[in-house]
C-alpha cells in the first residue's frame, strides 16, 4: 500500500538534497508516492506567492509533507514561511533530535536527546510590535496559554513513553518572567504529575544551556517554549556536529511537516556538494510518524554505517563526495 506525501523541493541547495533523499527513499522501498508542490522564492517568481494555495491544499490533503529549506525574502513585509506554515496547520510541536554520529566534528560522543519546542505561540507571535516615532524604543508582546503549554508538555511525556525515554526536563525562566514562563512551568508540573513513570526535572534556561555544554548526557527530552526551544535546539545541533545533521518535525493534530532545519546555503547551491543527512534524518522521522519504524531504523543505520566507512562523505564531513554520491553510498547499505 502506497502513501502519498507532499514534497517541497525548496530553494538554494534544497532541490539537490531533496533529489538525494527521494532516491534513498525509493531504494528503501517505503511505498511512497510524491506530490510535488512549490513554495519559497521559486513559487514567488512563478505564482507571485511564497506559499501558493495549491501547496497548502496539497499538505492538507496528504497530511504529511517533506520539505527542503526555503528562502523568505528580506524586507518587503514578507512573513517567515516556516512560521506561516506552523500557524496555518497548527503544528504545535517542533521535535528536534540531537544524536551523536561517527566521524563528525562533534566534541562529544553518545549524545542522544530530543528538544520538544512549542511552535505556535510565545515570543515569536510578536504581538503588538511597535517602534516609537523617535526610534528609541521598541515593544513586542509575548503570549503563553494554558492550552498551548499543556499540549506541548503532554506531547513530550507521551513521546518519552512511546520511545522508552525516562526523563523530561522543562526549561523555563519563571524566576524572572513570572507571568508567561511562570504559567508554562505551573502547567508543566500539573502534567508531569500524571506521568509518575517518567522522571520530571525543572531547569532555568540559562543553567540548562550551561549544563548542555558541560554534561549533555544528563538530558533525555527537553520541553520548552518557542524562543527558548529555538535557541536550545540549535545549541544541541552544535553538540553533535552542526545543522547538517539536524532534522526537525513539525507536528499537529491534522498535519505534519518534516524538514532539514538548516538554511538554503546559496553559496554552494548548484554545486552538488551539499550534505543531505539532515533531510534524510527528517525523512526517518517521517517514516516513524506514518507507521514505518522498521524502515526508519534501516535508514538511520545506513547513514551511520556510511559515516563509519567514510564513504563518499561531503566536504562538511571531511570528505570530497557529492550530494548524490553520498546518497548512493547510503542506499547501498540499507
Amino acid at each position: 500500500m502506497t502513501q502519498k506525501i507532499t514534497v517541497i523541493r525548496g530553494d538554494g541547495i534544497g532541490p539537490e538534497i531533496m533529489d538525494a533523499t527521494l532516491y534513498v527513499l525509493d531504494q528503501l522501498g517505503a511505498g511512497l508516492e510524491y506530490e510535488f508542490a512549490e513554495a519559497g522564492v521559486a513559487a514567488l517568481e512563478k505564482h507571485g506567492d511564497l506559499m501558493p494555495k495549491e501547496t497548502l491544499d496539497s499538505i492538507a490533503r496528504n497530511t504529511v509533507a517533506l520539505k527542503s529549506p526555503l528562502s523568505t525574502p528580506i524586507g518587503g513585509g514578507f512573513t517567515s514561511i516556516n512560521v506561516s506554515l506552523r500557524r496555518h496547520f497548527d503544528l504545535y510541536a517542533n521535535v528536534r533530535p540531537a544524536i551523536s554520529f561517527p566521524n563528525t566534528k562533534s566534541r562529544y560522543e553518545n549524545i542522544n536527546l530530543i528538544t520538544v519546542r512549542e511552535n505556535t505561540e510565545g515570543a515569536y507571535l510578536a504581538e503588538g510590535q511597535e517602534v516609537s516615532a523617535d526610534g528609541e524604543t521598541a515593544i513586542s508582546g509575548t503570549r503563553i496559554t494554558r492550552k498551548g503549554s499543556e499540549r506541548i508538555v503532554r506531547y513530550a511525556f507521551e513521546l518519552a513513553r512511546s520511545t522508552g525515554r525516562k526523563k523530561v526536563t522543562a526549561v523555563h525562566k519563571a524566576n524572572i518572567i513570572k507571568s508567561t514562563s511562570g504559567l508554562f512551568l505551573a502547567v508543566a508540573r500539573e502534567v508531569a504529575a500524571k506521568y509518575p513513570d517518567i522522571e520530571f526535572q525543572e531547569m532555568i534556561v540559562d543553567n540548562a544551556c550551561m549544563q548542555l555544554v558541560m554534561r549533555p548526557e544528563q538530558f533525555d527530552i527537553l520541553v520548552t517554549t518557542n524562543l527558548f526551544g529555538d535557541i536550545i535546539s540549535d545549541l544541541c545541533a552544535g553538540l553533535v556536529g552542526g545543522l547538517g545533521l539536524a532534522p526537525g518535525a513539525n507536528i499537529g493534530e491534522h498535519a505534519a511537516i518534516f524538514e532539514a532545519v538548516h538554511g538554503t546555503a546559496p553559496d554552494i547551491a548548484g554545486k552538488g556538494i551539499a550534505n543531505p543527512c539532515a533531510l534524510l534524518l527528517a525523512a526517518a522521522q517521517m517514516l516513524d510518524h506514518i507507521g514505518q519504524p522498521q524502515n526508519a531504523e534501516r535508514l538511520r543505520k545506513a547513514i551511520v554505517a556510511t559515516l563509519e566507512a567514510k564513504d563518499s562523505l561531503t566536504g562538511d564531513l571531511g570528505g570530497s563526495g557529492t550530494t548524490m554520491g553520498f546518497a548512493q553510498a547510503i542506499a547501498t547499505r540499507l
